[in-house]
């Protein structure tokens, strides 16, 4: 089977446009590629993440992680994690293990592998290079109207009404 396709496109830049702000790793570097310890048959373990910059109406964050690569028409989401408090500015590496890891009332609705937690980077074998778009988004309310059995669609559309801000990190991986 061939998994030629063209490239879908910068995700965000398919919505409306929002302000932006800054987003840091001390184990991913933008543009670079994504350590093994953030892939899914290596690590699996969520990396750290810190921001700033943002608006100072943010009242929560949501933290996502996509993959916009994946044969698929509606990419992969790896992470989902809500309502972080607005005084939280970073979450530290393995965050996405469990609702455990997250600060306040935040918790993971479930990813594309089924799991509320972290999902690291698993491209098909022999795939061209998959990006891994992780992303903060200041939000306008201390909570969106979701649950932990809401999907990351339905909080991807909560969030088309209440970004702010979005801080983009990019990272490739291919298997």
């Amino acid at each position: 089977m061939s998994l030629e396709r063209p490239v879908a496109p910068d995700p965000y830049s398919l919505l409306p446009a929002v302000a932006s702000f800054d987003v840091t790793s001390t184990d991913v570097r933008d543009g670079g590629t994504l350590p093994d310890a953030h892939v899914y048959a290596q690590g699996d373990t969520s990396p750290h993440l810190s921001w700033s910059g943002f608006p100072a109406e943010t009242k929560s964050f949501v933290v996502t992680c996509f993959d916009p690569d994946a044969p698929t028409p509606s990419g992969f989401w790896h992470w989902v994690a809500v309502n972080l408090p607005a005084s939280t500015t970073s979450l530290p590496t393995g965050a996405g293990k469990s609702d455990d890891g997250l600060p306040g009332d935040a918790f993971h609705v479930r990813n594309d592998y089924g799991t509320r937690s972290f999902g690291g980077a698993a491209p098909p074998p022999g795939d061209r290079a998959h990006r891994y778009y992780f992303v903060v988004h200041a939000v306008d309310v201390e909570a969106l109207d979701v649950t932990e059995d809401s999907s990351p669609a339905v909080v991807s559309f909560n969030l088309a009404f209440h970004t702010l801000a979005r801080a983009v990190l990019v990272a490739t991986y291919a298997a």
